[in-house]
């Protein structure tokens, strides 16, 4: 496994992919499956799928898919979107999930993270966290898939999250998100000094060189959705994934 994980994360809505950007305009990419084959041969080691339309929706995840998915992927993966009880995660895991991601329940309810923590272990169980600046330049979670202002801090919430026994923080700016102009270093390097538990960088890769800034600032592990998803300047679908040595080269220390 390379020293900085490079995870692509694949947006979920009614059984297909979607890509959009800055938490909009979402549109339909490919069927899940065929891509989780794709990256089966790309040498992955990691995945992340996340149903954007599971909570505004008030609905379970869709554990078929789900199913179908893990009987595909030759690499770890973790699943967000609908996860609002126990009983969810405990079925996520029978499917086959290593890693249960949590959002909106999780601030609403800190109690549901200590209680999966509990139950699962805190190495499965990691909480999302959606954040968009201000005009005034103030940081603030939001929730519901971006659409929930909660006006919380993101550093204070990944402290309260971290005690409260997630294992991994992933952290998206919805500013830069589906835009390929880099990653809000200042985010990351506010949230990574704050707690101890590993920070998963996501929200504006591009480029190689972006998934190295953020590394640099503090990320245990970079997220990507259209760098793996789009190619060329008019954003045809191709699901893709760079070479395993160049990756390996990029976070080689001192490089």
């Amino acid at each position: 496994m390379l020293a900085t994980r490079v995870i692509p994360t694949l947006l979920l809505r009614d059984s297909g992919l979607v890509k959009g950007s800055k938490f909009k305009d979402h549109k339909y990419v490919g069927d899940p499956v065929n891509a989780v084959r794709i990256f089966n041969t790309k040498e992955v080691d990691e995945l992340v799928f996340l149903d954007i339309s599971a909570t505004l929706a008030r609905r379970k995840p869709n554990y078929g898919l789900l199913a179908d998915i893990a009987s595909q992927a030759f690499m770890p993966f973790g699943y967000g979107g609908g996860l609002a009880c126990i009983a969810d995660i405990e079925t996520l895991f029978k499917i086959g999930v290593e890693k249960a991601i949590l959002n909106t329940a999780a601030v609403h309810n800190l109690g549901f993270v200590h209680d999966a923590s509990r139950v699962a272990g805190a190495q499965s169980i990691v909480v999302s966290m959606d954040v968009r600046k201000s005009l005034l330049g103030k940081y603030h979670v939001y929730t519901n898939s971006g659409q929930v202002n909660t006006k919380l801090d993101p550093i204070e919430l990944a402290k309260r999250m971290e005690d409260a026994g997630a294992g991994e923080i992933i952290l998206t700016s919805i500013d830069k998100e589906g835009t390929g102009s880099g990653y809000d270093l200042e985010l990351i390097r506010k949230v990574a000094s704050a707690v101890g538990v590993p920070v998963v960088a996501s929200g504006g890769a591009g480029c190689l060189q972006h998934l190295k800034e953020a590394a640099q600032s503090g990320a245990s592990a970079v997220a990507a959705g259209n760098m793996f998803t789009f190619h060329g300047k008019h954003k045809a679908v191709l699901i893709t994934y760079p070479e395993y040595s160049a990756l390996e080269s990029l976070f080689e220390e001192g490089a």
